[in-house]
Parts: structure tokens; sequence; C-alpha cells
């Protein structure tokens, strides 16, 4: 029997590509979670919103306390109270069984200074989370969290 599935989401404010989009439609469909979290900011994470709500997943919402890039998603059957960025992304991954990010880049940034999408997804990591990276293009990266556990804590 499969283990059941919790989606964390993370991803840029820019939006999905056409091709990041197709993949993360079949991605949701193929996974069938019991569960979803996300940032509930504009972009990308109004679009996980509604892929979930389209396949009927239940989504839990975290929200940011800066409301300039809130999305306000509606049919969540959950809202988290409003947090820090940070604070908020490390309980977006701490909620779920793996991530699924979305990143602007077409490949990973080097170094700690990189975004929101990049920090989260290295935190993810260090939890030993599976990472699932739709990059622009279509292509999908799988990260066995446990690969990067130990090796990428000090960087």
């Amino acid at each position: 029997m499969l283990a059941e599935v919790i989606l964390s989401f993370t991803g840029t404010r820019e939006g999905l590509s056409a091709q990041q989009l197709m993949a993360l439609r079949a991605l949701v469909n193929g996974m069938r979670p019991i569960a979803a979290h996300h940032g509930d900011c504009v972009g990308a994470d109004e679009t996980f919103h509604a892929v979930c709500l389209v396949e009927r997943v239940p989504v839990v919402v975290h929200p940011p306390e800066n409301k300039t890039l809130r999305a306000f998603c509606e049919g969540a059957i959950d809202e988290e109270p409003p947090r820090a960025y940070t604070t908020r992304n490390r309980c977006i991954v701490e909620c779920g069984t793996m991530l699924v990010a979305c990143p602007k880049e077409s490949s990973e940034p080097k170094g700690r200074g990189a975004g929101g999408t990049w920090w989260t997804v290295r935190y993810a990591r260090e939890l030993g989370r599976v990472v699932v990276i739709l990059w622009p293009n279509g292509s999908v990266t799988v990260d066995i969290g446990e690969v990067y556990s130990s090796s990428h804590k000090g960087d």
C-alpha cells in the first residue's frame, strides 16, 4: 500500500510557466494527496490552490503577515494564523510529507542568498523530505531528502 501524501508547496510569485502548470496538474492528479499546504501568495500559490481544488484536494493556507503579496485564496479547509515569511515557510514544510517547488530559475542558485522558494527547498532537504522541483521548461527533478540532510546543513 502506498503511503498517504500531504503536499507542501512553494513557488515564485511571478507565476508558473505553461510547462510547469502541465507538470503540476499531472503531479497532483497522479499523487492523489490527502491534503495540501501553501503560502497564500500571488502567483504560483494561487495556481497550486486552483489545481488542488479542481482535483478535490483539501487545502490549508499559511498566509504571510505582510498582506502586500497575499492572494487571499478561497475554498481552503483551514487557514493558519499569519506569520513572518520564514516561519510560515517552515510550517508549510513541516506539515507535509513532500515539497513541490516551482521556481522561476532554470537551475538552482548557489549560496544561501536565494529567495523564499529556494530557502524553503533547502529547509525541506534538511528535514529529509522528498523535494519535487518542477522547472520552467517542464522537466522534473526529484530529490530524496536523506541525500541532502547532512551535506547541506552547513552551507
